[in-house]
């Protein structure tokens, strides 16, 4: 179990580097319009490339996690990223986040922990 529960960890990790390397990556960015200007700040944007590569690691991992445990074990264990997702928001975005939102995060906490009693 706690194999899972680290690789869980990781992979939600890279899924939510992810989303932040995208999020840089798109505030660097013009408007978004297809034209050749934009794809070619698409394909010169590091923050971009670093989120394609860490949600392709995220994948990879992924299929590792389901390939060894039961799927119903493994899906409920990515709600790890909705947590991470909170600190990031609040650490380096520097979002205010209210108390309700972090309610639901204490509900996915306890959700996980249930399921990861087996």
């Amino acid at each position: 179990m706690w194999r899972l529960i680290l690789l869980s960890t990781v992979q939600s990790l890279f899924l939510v580097a992810s989303q932040v390397f995208l999020k840089f990556a798109m505030a660097r960015m013009g408007a978004f319009r297809l034209s050749w200007a934009f794809l070619k700040e698409v394909v010169v944007n590091w923050q971009l490339a670093c989120s394609g590569v860490s949600i392709a690691v995220a994948t990879i991992l992924w299929m590792y996690i389901l390939r060894h445990f039961e799927f119903s074990m493994a899906y409920p264990m990515i709600s790890i990223s909705y947590i991470f997702g909170m600190c990031v928001a609040v650490f380096v975005f520097h979002e205010a986040v209210p108390l309700t939102r972090w309610v639901g995060v204490m509900l996915i906490v306890a959700g996980v922990a249930l399921v990861a009693r087996n």
